[in-house]
């Protein structure tokens, strides 16, 4: 399931290759920056660059002697380049190469995710362009509240996912951040300008302060940027699931030919793609607080946080983009049924319109408010429990009737009313790119 959603530039980011292809860029990019210094002939950096490669195969075995990544890669560079392998690694200690590794993979995973919020705001858009003015029951503690439209329900939902792509963004700019400031930061076997000629090969900005590592309270904002971003898909999910009810039904999930809902009950079309995606923002936020809780470490650093964030780093860019293309799939695929908006608007017998008439008995006849209240709620709650019009009820009412005239009471049962507004809110949301009503 995971193939038919993600982009295989994402997967492939994430493959322990790719891993070290990373670590091998950040150590080329070194050793170019030595050369420009002078420390390294141009010979030997050129023989570097022709000869060094990733052996899979070598650095594991390698590694399974030496029990360390950092350095069963480097082994196995000395055994492809040769004597000019000295120059490799010169004064840097293995977490500049493996967080700044970590810099590139998640700048290259945040931009795939940005593409993917792009496109999914795109769909978002056309879907509330398509259902501005198409009215349906608002709803506050899943009970009728008042008339709003569906192009503002998916409205609301495209700036929810503009801030997320602004928040990922900024994160993404912390996270393209890398060092090469040797083992406590302080260049002691280093040239300062290493580092800023290496990182600016790989695209990124040097911390100004590290340590042996980068701090992780920017590991931690990329993550918590993932965890906000999910909480907006399952907000957005769970709408879908509600109103895919099917007491409700004004929305449903696409249903492929062939496609089976239940191993029981041959009638069931059931809201898996929301349900799914529910879960897994569960994930994002499981990873937000691991990655919380990389930030503390001991003195300069330890390793607490490595054998977490070789999971959750992965796992939350991953994750993200699914989520992403398959919400995106399942707008594509969204059946909106606007008959039965309409019939749940009517299903409360018209008390939408108590506001209304509370509002015109308190400005119009000078009521009292609390007074107003209580006439307007006696007659909601007699339509509610005999099942009739609220609009008959109010007319009805002889105190209401002699304080408002008919002319009065015609104008307050006006459904258009409660989208008199839209236009404003739509040009706030997305500029003039739209019809006025």
């Amino acid at each position: 399931m995971i193939e038919r959603y993600t982009r295989p530039e994402m997967g492939g980011l994430w493959t322990e290759q790719s891993r070290l292809e990373a670590w091998l860029e950040v150590e080329l990019a070194v050793c170019e920056a030595w050369c420009e210094l002078g420390r390294i002939p141009k010979a030997s950096l050129e023989n570097i660059r022709r000869s060094a490669r990733v052996d899979l195969p070598g650095i594991q075995k390698i590694e399974a002697r030496v029990r360390h990544d950092l350095i069963a890669f480097l082994t196995s560079l000395e055994e492809i380049v040769g004597p000019d392998a000295r120059f490799i690694h010169v004064g840097c200690t293995s977490s500049d190469i493996v967080d700044t590794a970590w810099a590139l993979l998640l700048t290259r995973a945040g931009r795939l995710i940005l593409r993917g919020l792009d496109e999914l705001l795109a769909v978002m858009k056309a879907l509330a362009l398509r259902h501005k003015g198409l009215i349906c029951m608002g709803r506050t503690h899943g009970v009728h509240a008042e008339p709003t439209s569906f192009g503002l329900k998916m409205a609301g939902f495209y700036a929810e996912f503009a801030r997320h792509r602004a928040r990922l963004a900024d994160a993404l700019e912390g996270v393209r951040c890398g060092k090469i400031s040797g083992a406590v930061g302080t260049y002691a076997m280093l040239d300062p300008r290493v580092e800023e000629l290496a990182l600016a090969r790989l695209g990124l900005e040097p911390d100004p302060v590290s340590t042996q590592i980068i701090q992780r309270d920017r590991h931690a904002h990329f993550c918590s940027a993932l965890a906000l971003l999910g909480g907006g898909v399952e907000r957005l999910a769970l709408e879908l699931r509600h109103l895919q009810r099917t007491e409700v039904l004004e929305v449903e999930e696409g249903f492929a030919q062939g496609q089976k809902g239940s191993s029981a009950m041959p009638h069931k079309k059931n809201p898996i793609s929301a349900e799914n995606l529910c879960g897994l923002s569960r994930l994002l936020r499981g990873n937000a607080l691991t990655a919380m809780e990389n930030t503390a470490l001991w003195h300069e650093r330890d390793i607490s946080h490595s054998s977490a964030e070789r999971v959750i780093l992965p796992d939350s860019s991953i994750l993200a983009d699914y989520m992403l293309h398959r919400l995106k799939g399942l707008l594509e695929g969204l059946r909106v049924m606007p008959e039965n908006m309409r019939r749940n608007l009517l299903a409360s017998h018209e008390l939408f319109y108590s506001q209304r008439v509370l509002l015109a008995l308190v400005e119009e006849a000078a009521l009292p408010r609390q007074e107003a209240y209580a006439l307007v709620q006696a007659c909601a709650m007699q339509s509610w429990e005999n099942k009739a019009s609220f609009q008959e009820t109010v007319r009805a009412h002889p105190v209401i009737a002699a304080r408002l005239a008919a002319e009065s009471l015609d104008r307050l049962f006006d459904q258009n009313y409660y989208l008199r507004h839209e236009d404003m809110i739509f040009r706030r949301v997305f500029g003039g790119d739209f019809a006025p009503s």
